[in-house]
């Protein structure tokens, strides 16, 4: 019985979580939840998986929350500290990183610090921390297993391979809802337009970054730093039908491929049971419905938040910390209708221009980075305004 506790069990990524810990009761125990702010969800996954703890970011809604479970054994946390808390608990064998952003950063490092393995799906933490991360999982001897579609499909592609016979890491990307579209339209997509992903069902911010091809970006920066691979080896290459989630090519040219319908429940289980394969009931692939899989460059004309990302690499530092802070306010900015889809990455690249550089940057260093490249996108925000 493996005790799981997951932080950001009311997103998309927690609730599936918990849909493959209901089918396989008799491997997996729920031991904390944590929530920012959805109370209702929060309180009924607390009766339902009767965790010995849950958190709730919004600490004026606790006591919401403690009122509807006064009569079970929960225990109700609030706060940043009690976060850490619950990630670092003795009776927590692995924890599910699955808070959007930045935000889940810290509770993370704490929990490797404290020896726990972790089912990865914020990639914000490599992203913006990778080599603290991942020296630091070194150090703990624990595991970090990515719940990410693609790097789950990388990480299932090399089991028994030499990392040094890696000619290349091939990222798939579906290109979202304006694949096809002409650039000079894209400037007029509505907030609406863009969350209607062709495949997959996620949060607004990740269908956000998807549909800019940010997320993408941030994926190839997470790739470099859990696979340690150099840049030049990762590609991306677009595939609308997102069957296959990626591909490594070794020096002999032959490819590994990881394929299957587009459902995250698969890669989240795989990260669940490793290193054990568990059965499941979904839907099976069925090759006679998809007579053609197709797969091109991207147009760094229309998306370029990959050419961004890529450029950070080429920086290191805390350029990638930059770029993300600026764009968790950009999407945000766009989702409340105060800037066009295309400023998005304007606002972005702007930012990284403009914040103060970190050759090696510390964890206060990169705090005080997200601090400052989140004010900084603010006011260019404020001039788009004008």
């Amino acid at each position: 019985m493996k005790k799981i506790a997951i932080l950001g069990s009311t997103g998309s990524i927690g609730s599936q979580a918990l849909e493959v810990i209901r089918q396989n009761p008799e491997r997996f125990s729920v031991v904390g939840l944590s929530s920012h702010a959805n109370a209702n969800l929060l309180i009924e996954q607390a009766k339902e998986f009767k965790p010995a703890m849950v958190h709730i970011t919004d600490e004026k809604i606790a006591k919401e929350v403690r009122t509807a479970l006064k009569d079970t054994s929960t225990k109700v946390l609030t706060g940043a500290k009690e976060l850490k808390s619950l990630a670092t608990d003795s009776d927590v064998d692995m924890v599910i990183s699955a808070i959007v952003g930045f935000a889940g950063l810290k509770p993370t490092l704490a929990a490797i610090e404290a020896g726990k393995d972790i089912a990865l799906a914020n990639k914000e933490t490599l992203v913006v921390a990778g080599d603290i991360v991942m020296d630091l999982a070194t150090k703990k001897e624990i595991n970090i297993l990515p719940v990410d579609s693609e790097h789950s499909a990388i990480f299932q592609a090399m089991q028994g391979e030499n990392y040094d016979k890696v000619r290349r890491m091939i990222l798939t990307a579906s290109g979202g809802p304006f694949l096809d579209m002409d650039v000079k339209d894209m400037y007029r997509v509505s907030c609406e337009d863009a969350l209607k992903h062709p495949n997959w069902n996620m949060g607004n911010k990740i269908t956000i970054d998807s549909a800019t091809m940010m997320n993408k970006g941030l994926e190839v920066i997470e790739a470099y730093h859990l696979f340690k691979t150099p840049p030049f080896k990762i590609e991306v290459v677009i595939h609308p039908q997102s069957i296959i989630h990626s591909m490594v090519e070794f020096d002999d040219r032959s490819i590994k491929a990881q394929m299957g319908l587009p459902d995250m429940r698969v890669p989240i289980q795989y990260a669940l049971g490793y290193p054990e394969r568990l059965k499941n009931k979904l839907p099976e692939l069925d090759f006679t419905e998809y007579n053609a899989l197709t797969f091109q460059k991207p147009d760094l004309e229309k998306f370029p938040a990959l050419g961004i990302a890529f450029e950070t690499i080429r920086r290191g530092g805390n350029f990638p910390c930059i770029i993300n802070a600026a764009n968790e306010i950009a999407v945000d900015a766009f989702l409340n209708n105060e800037i066009g889809f295309m400023e998005i990455a304007r606002v972005v690249e702007q930012t990284m221009e403009a914040a103060t550089p970190c050759v090696n940057p510390d964890l206060d260093d990169l705090v005080q980075t997200d601090n400052e490249a989140r004010e900084k996108a603010k006011e260019f925000i404020i001039q788009l305004k004008k």
